[in-house]
């Protein structure tokens, strides 16, 4: 069994992720191309594709949000992410058991909860018009005043097939979005029959090779080794003898292939996709990185492998990105990170009337 060493398997990543140079496609290729983008935050997609897609602009994404080819909606581990309308139709059913497991959290506040009837009463009072979820836990509080509001609504949430609404405002979401539901707004239903063996081709497809549990980590579903298992795949050796799994013909470049500089929003996938990180994080940064409160900062990658945090913030007409570096940056580094990083001010910030980046003390 061939044996990849940790830069290649980083490599192999990079490029499977749009991160070895940036694709020359259309926003909804992108997309499906990552079998999702995690939208925790509606401008998270929008970086992450900045970063991804030449001359990418965050038109091309809102007009496939409004074209109604790509939604938000809650997906796989149970989180907002933004997929292909072919993708959501086709793997809502197999990660349902994901939503349906989440249920278990609610723990006392679930005391009286009959999950049937909130989703039934949930489905006719949405099909009547979109609705935030402030108005979903209203209306259905006062249909089920003995179970806690917050109960009903995260029912809602991860039983009810449904996408946001989008809205007329730059990253095409309010901060509270109305929902409305998925067959409704895709005109079909989404797939009835699970096909786990499609969604982990798919999975490695974007970020293999892998492993049985980092499609879990990515995934949340349990029990996929069995599911490998039926699949024609490729199979490897990591430097510390695990076996990696891998579509036949799947990209693996040259480990000394060059990786550009990149900057990737907060809770972007590759930082949440696999369970072990040291691919493209090392343990020592991961504290840094995935806080307490289980926010994922953004950072910017050099060499493949996360190097520091930024954030960016605009005053009096000046756009500054602020980097924090986890070691020394190199001079030429430092140049191709100015660089990169006045590109991204320039997307986030198109009204500015100067741009900076600077390196946190």
């Amino acid at each position: 069994m061939a044996v990849l060493s940790a830069r290649a398997v980083n490599r192999a990543t990079l490029a499977r992720q749009l991160l070895l140079g940036r694709a020359e496609v259309s926003a909804v290729e992108a997309v499906g191309r990552l079998v999702g983008m995690q939208g925790q935050e509606a401008k998270h997609p929008y970086v992450g594709l900045w970063s991804r897609v030449g001359g990418f602009a965050d038109e091309d994404l809102t007009a496939a949000v409004g074209a109604r080819e790509v939604v938000r909606a809650t997906m796989f581990r149970g989180t907002l992410h933004l997929v292909t309308a072919a993708d959501y139709l086709r793997f809502r059913n197999t990660i349902s058991p994901v939503l349906e497991a989440g249920l278990r959290i609610l723990g006392d506040r679930g005391e009286g909860l009959e999950a049937d009837k909130v989703v039934a009463a949930a489905e006719k009072l949405l099909a009547a018009e979109p609705l935030t979820f402030t108005e979903v836990r209203d209306a259905l509080r006062e249909q089920f005043p003995k179970v806690n509001d917050r109960a009903l609504g995260f029912t809602t949430r991860m039983m009810v097939p449904l996408v946001m609404f989008p809205a007329d405002t730059r990253w095409g979401f309010t901060a509270n979005s109305r929902f409305t539901p998925a067959a409704d707004w895709l005109g079909a239903e989404p797939q009835d029959s699970a096909v786990p063996e499609e969604l982990v081709v798919r999975y490695l497809e974007a970020f293999g090779p892998a492993t049985p549990a980092d499609f879990q980590t990515w995934s949340g579903l349990p029990k996929a080794k069995p599911v490998f298992d039926k699949l024609d795949l490729q199979e490897f050796t990591d430097k510390n003898g695990k076996t990696l799994y891998d579509v036949p013909g799947a990209p693996r470049p040259d480990p000394e292939t060059a990786a550009p500089v990149r900057f990737l929003p907060e809770f972007d996938n590759l930082l949440l996709a696999h369970a072990k990180r040291e691919r493209i994080i090392a343990d020592e940064h991961r504290p840094a990185v995935f806080t307490k409160n289980l926010r994922v900062k953004s950072v910017y990658l050099v060499d493949g492998l996360v190097a520091g945090l930024w954030t960016a913030a605009k005053k009096r007409g000046v756009a500054t990105l602020t980097l924090t570096p986890f070691g020394r940056t190199p001079k030429k580094t430092a140049t191709e990170l100015e660089r990169e990083g006045t590109g991204l001010l320039r997307f986030l910030e198109p009204d500015a009337a100067t741009y900076e980046v600077v390196t946190a003390s």
